[in-house]
Order: structure tokens, then C-alpha cells, then sequence
């Protein structure tokens, strides 16, 4: 049993982009739907598809690279874990980079970005960091 499974998720794109890879598949999710929209909506990944499959249905995300096969996914790590939550108010929540990356939150309003977050004026769970 995975105790994680967005931890898995992050875990599976850095190895894809790490060897290059065009696309990826994991175990399908709500939440990791969630995560690959808004990835998706930033500008870090093509596209994704729900693959239906036995038993469970596969989630498959197309990774974007650069014109020269620069890599758009440098890092991308885990900052809220089920033994430690982050959560953020809008008033705290800062740019990642100052703006080169992006910082995923679980909200009252979905998954959104920090930027989409600010706009929205809501705060809440930080999934993850991507740059």
C-alpha cells in the first residue's frame, strides 16, 4: 500500500524528465488529476489523458521539453507529507523564484497555483514545488 501517492506522482516525472522521456504513466487520481491540470495550465507538461484500464485507471502526462531538448521540469519536490502538512493563507504565500516557478496548493476552490491562488485570494495546502 502507497502512503503517498502524490509523492509517487512527483516522483515518477523527475525520473521521466531525468532520461528524457516523452510521456509517463501512474495510478489515476482526483488529486493527481488535479495536479496535472493545473502543471498543464503553467506551461510544464503538454497534455494528459485518463487511461481506462483493469484494475485501477492510468493517468498519462506528456511532458514538455525546450526547442534544443532543454528540460522545463528542473526540480519538482514534495513540500506538504502526510506526517508534516503545509498549509499557506494568501498573505503568505511568496513567489518561488521570484516567479520562475510555481507552487501548488489544494484549495477550497481546487487545485490551483500560487498564481492562480493569489488571484482567487485563497490560501491553503501546499502540494508541491515545481521550478
Amino acid at each position: 500500500m502507497m502512503t503517498d501517492p502524490i509523492a509517487d506522482m512527483l516522483t515518477r516525472i523527475r525520473n521521466a524528465v531525468r532520461i528524457e522521456r516523452a510521456s509517463v504513466q501512474m495510478p489515476s487520481s482526483l488529486m493527481k488529476q488535479g495536479v496535472a491540470d493545473s502543471l498543464k495550465r503553467e506551461g510544464y507538461i503538454w497534455d494528459w489523458t485518463v487511461i481506462e484500464d483493469t484494475p485501477c485507471n492510468q493517468l498519462k502526462v506528456d511532458l514538455k521539453y525546450g526547442p534544443n531538448g532543454e528540460k522545463l521540469i528542473q526540480n519538482i519536490q514534495r513540500t506538504s507529507k502526510p506526517g508534516r502538512r503545509v498549509y499557506q493563507g494568501v498573505e503568505n504565500l511568496k513567489p518561488v523564484l521570484d516567479g520562475l516557478g510555481i507552487s501548488i496548493l489544494s484549495t477550497n476552490k481546487g487545485i490551483l497555483s500560487d498564481r492562480e491562488a493569489r488571484r482567487e485570494k485563497v490560501g491553503g495546502e501546499v502540494l508541491c514545488m515545481v521550478w
